[in-house]
């Protein structure tokens, strides 16, 4: 055999063996773990609502809230999927403690994240998501307009920063994640106009587009997942930056709570699949 038919023999040989092992790797299943989040959060609220009052009230907040996290079937390693919806109460009193304005809160949202593996124990996101807001204020005390209504569709910006580490042999995950409103449409009347008015038909400029300008919201949390045993503990901190101005009414919300919970990870099979023992994981978040 001449020297020329040695090469192409040791570059076929080369070929095969990297299609075979290319092939091999594709042929690894991957496992997109869900993660779920349970939480309760409390901690204070400070509410202005220039439609039922020109006063702040401060009071205690209560939520409920769930998140659930998962890798995307596209591209695991470079996308993830959020999706979270929450309930929340106020019970706040103004500074004479002699009234009070209780709120109730409904979201629901639904993005996705691009993420960079900067080091072996840095990750960060960054996307886009959109969600529904729904909730009131009422004001016992007012005899005219004791509601103020809260509704709005939102286009938002989404950023996360994650560090996974050890604290002794306790494995954790800390993340600060915010996300703001860039556009959108949001529910409000004129300054003055009755809900009643809205009843028999008025209706008019009641949906307004959502900028910043005069639809800003910055939610803040941070969170640490603290793997104990089978256990995964959330423990975190949530500041809410609400702030509207449209008509001649301004609305203030701002919150400080504090959130505990517990996180579970789990696998999604479909009818008839089964789990493969040597899959290659996929995590959200760790």
């Amino acid at each position: 055999m001449n020297r020329t038919c040695k090469i192409v023999l040791a570059i076929t040989l080369v070929l095969l063996c990297h299609t075979a092992l290319h092939a091999q790797d594709s042929a690894v299943a991957i496992e997109r773990p869900v993660l779920s989040a349970y939480t309760i959060e409390a901690g204070t609220s400070h509410i202005a609502d220039t439609y039922l009052s020109p006063l702040k009230y401060d009071g205690p907040k209560l939520g409920f809230s769930y998140e659930r996290m998962q890798a995307m079937r596209f591209n695991p390693q470079k996308w993830v999927l959020r999706l979270k919806w929450g309930i929340n109460g106020d019970m706040t009193r103004n500074p004479a403690r002699s009234t009070s304005i209780y709120g109730l809160n409904i979201d629901f949202g639904w993005g996705m994240a691009h993420r960079w593996h900067v080091a072996d124990n840095w990750t960060f996101m960054a996307g886009g998501s959109t969600g529904i807001d729904a909730g009131i204020l009422y004001a016992a005390h007012n005899s005219n307009n004791p509601v103020s209504a809260k509704a709005a569709w939102t286009v938002n910006a989404l950023g996360a920063a994650v560090y996974n580490g050890k604290i002794g042999r306790v494995p954790f995950c800390a993340r600060y994640l915010a996300e703001m409103p860039l556009t959108g449409v949001f529910f409000s009347p004129e300054y003055g106009q009755l809900y009643y008015e809205i009843y028999l038909g008025n209706h008019s400029n009641l949906a307004r587009v959502a900028w910043p300008g005069n639809f800003f919201r910055l939610n803040n949390l941070a969170t640490v997942d603290l793997r104990l045993g089978r256990t995964i503990v959330r423990l975190g901190y949530r500041c809410l930056i609400m702030s509207t101005k449209t008509s001649g009414i301004v609305t203030r919300d701002i919150s400080h709570t504090a959130v505990i919970g517990f996180v579970s990870e789990w696998l999604s099979l479909s009818a008839g699949r089964k789990s493969v023992d040597k899959a290659k994981i996929i995590n959200a978040l760790y």
